[in-house]
């Protein structure tokens, strides 16, 4: 059994964000391409934003801390720490509105 902090992951990444070129920093924490179920912690500085591209698969994104907004075709969704948006099965991009972090889960479509 593996344990993890994701409070701790969010705290690291999100200086390693704020030290980056791009703003972002991100791990995945369980699975991986060769797996079905991905799962992955972002951290975004305010302002940075994910372009727009496509979702590989069913997807939902848990905000751990900050806000971020989820756009896809002309919708958008707001989140704050403690939601759960469910990623759109569509081209979608997304947004940090203040220094944020979050868990994004992916099952890959077979």
């Amino acid at each position: 059994m593996q344990k993890l902090s994701l409070d701790a992951l969010a705290r690291e990444h999100l200086e390693r964000a704020g030290a980056a070129s791009t703003g972002r920093s991100a791990e995945t924490v369980h699975g991986g391409h060769e797996r079905l179920l991905r799962q992955t912690l972002l951290a975004l500085t305010a302002g940075s934003v994910l372009a727009e591209h496509a979702n590989p698969g069913e997807a939902t994104l848990l905000v751990l801390r900050g806000r971020l907004r989820l756009d896809s075709g002309g919708d958008s969704w707001e989140g704050r720490a403690g939601d759960l948006l469910i990623v759109p099965q569509a081209r979608h991009s997304l947004e940090a509105l203040e220094d944020a972090a979050a868990l994004l889960t992916v099952v890959a479509r077979p």
